[in-house]
């Protein structure tokens, strides 16, 4: 009797904890979750409108309740009853799932999201998240990448240019950052050696990543506001450039949906920022036995963490301009790629020095500031590489692509042809039928 009364005592596990969620706990969690993302929407709409209008010098929404702060609530019933503006070239189908192709993986992101740690429901113990997986960590990148199919879809079923060069370019955005954001990540998961996301956070009590692996933070920060095509970033949606991108032709409650999708990832990434880097839900400079790291006071703590990394999208948009398209796509492939990559090789052979050797971190820390040296001294003695002088005049001065000189617009689409012979058919009809009617009173 003894050995089983020990082992009764045992503590579970987060994933046992979630095994023995009750189905009206789970529904509830469900239920949580999914409001998260919505709610947080419309306090960052107005929190951005106010922080980005202060950093302007100028008012910000003033007028829907007190001090402005129900904009937000009366944009979101004012969407729903806009007229609805339907291209006439649109793919109705596609143009109809694009939208919700674009929200459902966001707000599935969260789920595997660790909130806080054991607390107690109505009596039922459990932890303060959705599932616990061993991969996590992909769940969570497969719903922020899943979503730029709902990009690309409204910018091609809507049959016009500027929406399909703004899927286009979020095309290539994704999966441009998306690489650089994985190597940032793969540093975090040598370290913890998991991929799930309670065990990330439990492996960060003597010590959060933020500054164990400064390179893979700096790299995931940028990487993260490219992921969701937030200023100076927001390519796909260049109204400078493509009136407003891959939404240009929707309108009333599917452009709420576009622009709920886009909120609700920023608050994935933060949140996941947060479990990955920031110790997620853990106060700092305690132990997890401390009480400000048990009870509900860590959801605070986690709520904070990810205000701040959200308040950093909105002082980017109030500070920096928009990217040139092809300086975007440099920064990623050219300089993120190739220093996570360089990153992720340092950390796998600290690693496994640390595993087989007897190497203290002073060590490591002097033979890596060595190789940092000598690396950057042969950059130093590299030549420079020289420009050709030529005597053509370049055609746009700035030395970025252009379409070539010999493009040609289609004058139709196979959809406008379509239409155009129906309009000609409706237009022949009435004719017919006048001439049939004069010559039967003719006959008469």
């Amino acid at each position: 009797m003894t050995p089983m009364l020990a082992q009764a005592q045992e503590p579970m596990t987060r994933a046992e904890l979630l095994a023995d969620d009750p189905l009206w706990l789970i529904l509830l969690k469900c239920v949580v979750v999914l409001l998260i993302g919505p709610i947080l929407t419309i306090f960052l709409i107005v929190w951005e409108r106010k922080a980005v209008g202060r950093m302007q010098n100028r008012t910000g929404p003033n007028r829907v309740g007190p001090h402005g702060y129900l904009q937000s609530l009366a944009d979101a019933i004012k969407l729903p009853f806009k007229e609805q503006v339907i291209p006439d070239t649109a793919d109705r189908k596609i143009y109809f799932m694009a939208p919700v192709i674009a929200v459902v993986p966001a707000l599935i992101g969260l789920a595997a999201i660790p909130f806080g740690p054991e607390v107690s429901i109505f009596g039922e113990r459990t932890v303060l998240q959705l599932v616990e997986l061993p991969v996590g960590v992909l769940l969570v990148l497969a719903g922020a990448s899943i979503g730029v199919y709902g990009i690309v879809l409204a910018g091609w079923s809507s049959g016009s240019p500027y929406p399909l060069l703004g899927g286009l370019r979020s095309t290539a955005q994704v999966i441009s950052y998306e690489i650089a954001m994985g190597l940032a990540i793969i540093g975090v998961a040598l370290y913890a050696q998991s991929l799930s996301t309670g065990q990330i956070v439990d492996a960060q009590q003597s010590g959060w990543f933020f500054y164990l692996l400064l390179p893979s933070f700096v790299i995931y920060l940028i990487s993260m506001v490219g992921e969701t095509n937030r200023a100076p970033f927001d390519l796909p949606e260049a109204e400078s450039e493509l009136v407003g991108g891959f939404h240009t032709e929707y309108s009333s409650m599917k452009f709420a949906m576009f622009f709920l999708a886009e909120y609700v990832n920023m608050v994935i990434v933060s949140a996941f920022a947060t479990t990955l880097f920031l110790g997620g839900y853990l106060f700092p400079f305690v132990g997890a036995d401390s009480p400000l790291n048990q009870g509900w006071l860590p959801v605070l703590w986690f709520f904070a963490k990810t205000f701040l990394l959200l308040f950093c999208f909105i002082w980017l948009r109030g500070t920096l301009p928009r990217f040139r398209y092809d300086q975007f796509m440099k920064l990623g492939w050219k300089v993120l790629v190739p220093l996570g990559l360089i990153w992720v090789v340092l950390i796998s052979a600290v690693r496994a020095i640390r595993n087989d050797g007897n190497v203290s971190t002073g060590q490591i820390l002097v033979i890596g500031g060595i190789v940092i040296a000598v690396i950057v001294l042969l950059s130093l003695l590299l030549p420079e590489k020289k420009v050709p002088d030529s005597d053509s005049v370049p055609v746009t001065g700035g030395g970025h692509p252009v379409p070539p000189l010999d493009l040609r617009v289609p004058e139709t689409t196979p959809r406008r042809k379509a239409l155009k012979a129906k309009a000609r058919s409706s237009r022949k009809q009435p004719a017919a039928v006048a001439s049939a009617k004069e010559d039967s009173d003719g006959d008469v």
